[in-house]
């Protein structure tokens, strides 16, 4: 029997997608996107330099989202209770 995988990042109760990390490393995770979107506030002023602002957001985004998807219960639609 394989060992049981700890999860950074459990599959949402209602709904798809990943609920709040239930580990260190999700929350060092979180925290790093945090700060990284508001490093791109800072890098590039959304009202002056709008492409590279939203270019920079959707590649951190994207970043995320890979980390929950390596690190996170697959995502499926839930309703609830279902395990």
């Amino acid at each position: 029997m394989p060992p049981e995988r700890s999860y950074w990042f459990p599959a949402r109760r209602y709904g798809w997608g990943w609920g709040p990390p239930t580990s260190w490393q999700g929350w060092a995770v979180i925290v790093a996107y945090v700060a990284l979107v508001a490093l791109d506030f800072a890098l590039f002023p959304p009202r002056s330099e709008w492409a590279a602002f939203l270019g920079y957001l959707l590649v951190v985004t994207a970043l995320l989202i890979a980390v929950c998807w390596l690190k996170g219960e697959r995502p499926r639609w839930r309703w609830g209770d279902d395990a």
